[in-house]
């Protein structure tokens, strides 16, 4: 794994048989501003997690920017080994600080819903553009509501690259979900063609002017850069890739939305980050990247 610039905190974290995340301040870029996302994956009991905290210093607390953990557990699991996972995380102690979410496959969602402690938010790994009726394999954003969802997970790289949906498609799924209420964690990313030709922001841009042109307020919608070229490869971005790809997301939105969706929009990493090169002492377990969190604040 590519060494890391250290981060300058007051107390340097140790590394302790592991690597935990640190990221060069580019504090001539933000103005002293500390915003560093990182994406965290780990693969557990057959499922595979992908897990995104998201760290903001004071200067974001006028926003009441919240750290967010997630968890896309996508074509993984069975009755019994959700449960089990579910026991485990119920009895996990969470900082209060953190939003977590799971996102456990649709056949599952509510068992998860009905055995899971409210502490933890549950997300579809999907939804229908429109209300529900003849459209075969769907599921409406009615029915997740239903059943207790509070978010989905839009525009991911496995929906737009196998499934085939484009941009305008995932833009307007993203509007019908917010406007019913569905919170929606945005998906972008570039294939390792579109990096190797220079495309990594005309691409992630034009899929934000997707979301854009659709969604009727950013309030509700967390921001996930998942480099196509990462996910499932072993193949990881290095923290200034993604970090630069995160600035000018945030650039992005300052200059084509507002400086407050700019200021206030959460934006997490995700790709093929695993045990062995990114999780604390105590293993791969969910908790201890959720309370991992506030203890890594830093004062700008």
């Amino acid at each position: 794994m590519a060494a890391m610039a250290r981060l300058p905190m007051r107390q340097e974290m140790r590394m302790v048989s592991l690597v935990i995340i640190r990221m060069k301040m580019m504090e001539h870029i933000i103005n002293k501003i500390l915003f560093i996302e990182v994406f965290l994956a780990v693969r557990r009991s057959s499922h595979r997690f992908w897990k995104s905290i998201t760290y903001a210093d004071h200067t974001y607390s006028r926003h009441n920017i919240r750290f967010f953990v997630g968890g896309n557990w996508k074509c993984n699991g069975t009755k019994d080994s959700i449960s089990k996972l579910v026991s485990d995380l119920n009895s996990a102690k969470l900082e209060a600080d953190v939003d977590v979410v799971v996102a456990p496959p649709f056949v599952y969602l509510d068992q998860v819903r009905n055995s899971l402690t409210d502490r933890i938010e549950i997300s579809a790994q999907n939804s229908w553009v429109g209300k529900g009726g003849a459209f075969t394999g769907e599921i409406s954003v009615e029915q997740l509501k239903d059943i207790g969802c509070n978010w989905v997970i839009l525009g991911h790289s496995e929906r737009r690259h196998v499934i085939g949906e484009d941009d305008h498609f995932i833009g307007k799924k993203a509007a019908y979900a917010l406007s019913q209420g569905l919170k929606v964690i945005a998906c972008i990313g570039e294939l390792l063609q579109e990096r190797e030709a220079g495309k990594t922001f005309e691409v992630c841009f034009q899929q934000m002017k997707a979301f854009a042109d659709a969604v009727p307020s950013w309030d509700d919608v967390v921001v996930a850069y998942e480099p196509v070229w990462a996910i499932g490869t072993g193949k990881v971005a290095t923290p200034q890739q993604a970090q630069e790809v995160h600035l000018a997301v945030r650039d992005w939105l300052k200059k084509n939305v507002s400086d407050e969706v700019a200021s206030k929009t959460r934006i997490i990493y995700g790709g093929s980050v695993n045990g062995s090169n990114c999780f604390l002492k105590g293993g791969p377990e969910f908790a201890v990247i959720v309370n991992s969190v506030t203890s890594k604040k830093v004062a700008a």
